[in-house]
């Protein structure tokens, strides 16, 4: 798959249908597969950890997640063309594995959380199978790998928060049966219907972020960074 460098981070150049056949392939193909999602905050949060870097970059499938990733695509006349979100692309491995049949673990959050989540995707993907679940306040590693190997899943969500779900999965996918690995952040919260999404009209326009500012409003300080990834494009554009 095609990549794009964005000060230093890969970025896939891909369609969720490409990702989706890419995917595929590697379940068939027993391949261990990391997905990332991409933003301007985890690419600043990058520029500063060289950890981080070295990781997201080593990533399979490193996906447009934020808004400001596509445009500073556009600024360098890259071919990034629209988002492909964390909670999306989680969505799109669901309508996968309810087609095909293939087994998810869902790791992360609180225990009413994960269990609400679940249950709501069963709901919207009867022939779903979830072969197991663990909350994010499990701390005995040895035993959050049992379960998950004991169940034999093709697919794991994690949701701990960026970067410690990250750390976590390439820290443990050596000691995993799992093909596919996604860090999935506050999906759970999302799928639970403990946090609502923007309007569908907002995300097609790109702007859950000014959805997130409006009921959150001390998220100005992150919605900040956006303008310092932006002036880094065009400063680094001009430079070259």
């Amino acid at each position: 798959m095609n990549k794009e460098n964005i000060l230093g981070i890969d970025v896939s150049i891909t369609s969720y249908e490409e990702l989706k056949n890419n995917i595929e392939k590697d379940i068939k193909n027993n391949k261990k597969s990391f997905i990332v999602a991409i933003n301007p905050e985890k690419i600043l949060k990058a520029r500063q950890d060289e950890d981080l870097k070295n990781l997201l970059n080593n990533a399979t499938y490193q996906i447009p997640d934020g808004i400001g990733v596509v445009y500073a695509s556009k600024i360098k006349k890259g071919k990034i063309t629209s988002r492909i979100t964390g909670i999306d692309c989680m969505d799109m491995l669901c309508n996968l594995a309810n087609e095909k049949q293939y087994k998810i673990f869902m790791y992360g959050a609180k225990k009413e959380t994960i269990l609400k989540a679940k249950e709501n995707l069963i709901k919207k993907y009867p022939n779903i199978k979830i072969v197991g679940t663990v909350d994010g306040y499990e701390k005995d590693n040895e035993k959050i790998i049992k379960t998950i190997n004991k169940s034999n899943a093709d697919i794991i969500f994690v949701a701990l928060g960026s970067p410690k779900q990250e750390n976590w999965i390439t820290s443990n996918m050596d000691k995993l049966c799992v093909k596919i690995y996604q860090g999935v952040g506050g999906s759970f919260d999302v799928l639970s219907g403990n946090i609502k999404r923007a309007p569908k009209i907002m995300q097609k326009l790109g702007l859950e972020w000014l959805y997130r500012l409006i009921k959150e409003p001390k998220r100005i300080f992150r919605q900040l960074k956006l303008i310092k990834f932006l002036f880094l494009i065009i400063f680094n554009k001009k430079s070259k």
